[in-house]
């Protein structure tokens, strides 16, 4: 996790929670999430056999998809424009 610096964080983290200590939202993890998942995704389209950076983006990938469910259910307008803000396709 090289690729974000704690500047990198504090910004996904103000954009999308409210303010940089505000790390505990939905809409934070869900867009720090995001950013780990394209880094690895790049990482992998140039290292194909690296399995196991393979299984850690499944499993960011099923993560992310479970705290996207739960927001569905609790907020739906706040659902929206988070995969809006972060280009989901969904």
């Amino acid at each position: 996790m090289s690729h974000l610096t704690l500047e990198r964080k504090e910004t996904i983290f103000t954009t999308f929670g409210g303010k940089s200590s505000n790390t505990g939202s939905v809409e934070g993890q869900v867009a720090l999430l995001t950013e780990r998942i394209n880094h690895i995704s790049n990482h992998l389209k140039i290292n194909k056999k690296d399995f196991s950076s393979q299984r850690g983006l499944m499993m960011m990938v099923g993560q992310r998809k479970r705290l996207l469910t739960y927001l569905s259910k609790h907020d739906l307008t706040g659902y929206r424009a988070l995969i809006e803000k972060l280009g989901l396709r969904k």
